[in-house]
């Protein structure tokens, strides 16, 4: 009898250990992905906001799944579903930070960084090659000619970063040891003017006798401001960063939380949202008003 006593209290005793032991790992683990490396609030902040816009799109999904069928286009089902795998993406990136300071999550952090910012980087460039393609840009050629554009420059992009990662050996997305990697600044440099630049010529074409060849929109208008104002500081963050300056690598991160908590959002509120909530009017009505409250035909009165 007084062994099975020692037997039981023995397992008794085994059992309470494991079951402290598991809580204390899990609620360390907890800690660890909230808590940890850039904090809590930075992390809270890209969860909630990230979390917010995917489910804004699952309580429109069968609204926007119906109006999707009625509308038969392919540019917008495409980018539809473009961007509900990028909002995951970015979802499970933002909730993933505490990798970025974890040395055996190294390479799984870049790999996911390199794929949540490509995907994100397929829609931006998608998008300036519909505005650039102008009101003629509809029907299947326009969406194979749209996403043709955009595969083969994010492609060279995911290339390029790719040789940094896996030939150099540079932690391309991992900021946080705040160390100057003179190589990786460079080419974030270079993204930037490249986009900043892009974005400039836009808006110079916006306040030109070209503008008519540009979509009549002034929410594109107002896209395409708000994202050459951003690069041109992230750029310029970039710089300061490259030079060792603390404060270009605290302003760089500023945009990257801005980028990932900001950029979807405003992204289907330019692109997707008048689809979805137009009713009684076809979509090419819509874009005629505005153009014209805009001043677009001012010049044939003249």
């Amino acid at each position: 009898m007084m062994q099975n006593r020692v037997l039981v209290e023995m397992l008794q005793q085994s059992i309470e250990t494991s079951s402290s032991s598991l809580s204390s790992s899990s609620s360390e683990r907890f800690y660890n992905w909230l808590l940890e490396c850039h904090g809590f609030w930075h992390n809270a902040f890209l969860i909630i906001a990230s979390f917010l816009f995917v489910f804004y799109l699952a309580l429109q999904a069968k609204q926007s799944y119906l109006k999707l069928s009625h509308g038969r286009s392919y540019i917008i089902i495409s980018y539809y579903l473009s961007l509900w795998l990028v909002s995951l993406l970015n979802l499970l990136w933002c909730s993933s930070q505490a990798w970025e300071c974890s040395s055996g999550k190294v390479m799984a952090w870049n790999l996911l960084s390199l794929f949540t910012t490509s995907g994100m980087l397929f829609l931006e460039v998608s998008l300036l090659a519909f505005l650039l393609q102008g009101n003629n840009a509809s029907g299947l050629e326009a969406l194979t000619r749209t996403f043709g554009i955009s595969g083969i420059i994010v492609g060279f992009d995911i290339l390029l970063k790719a040789i940094y990662l896996f030939a150099f050996g540079i932690p391309f997305f991992i900021h946080s040891n705040g160390g100057t990697q003179h190589m990786k600044w460079n080419l974030w440099v270079i993204h930037k003017l490249l986009l900043t630049a892009v974005y400039g010529c836009i808006l110079f074409m916006y306040h030109s006798r070209w503008r008519e060849r540009l979509p009549a929109r002034p929410a594109f208008y107002k896209y395409v401001t708000i994202m050459f104002i951003f690069n041109a500081i992230a750029l310029f963050a970039c710089g300061l960063a490259g030079n060792g300056a603390a404060f270009g690598l605290w302003l760089y991160s500023v945009t990257v939380v801005c980028y990932h908590a900001f950029y979807l959002p405003l992204l289907y509120i330019t692109f997707l949202a008048d689809f979805f909530q137009e009713e009684d009017l076809h979509l090419e009505n819509v874009y005629y008003s505005e153009m014209k409250d805009a001043g677009f035909f001012e010049a044939d009165w003249d």
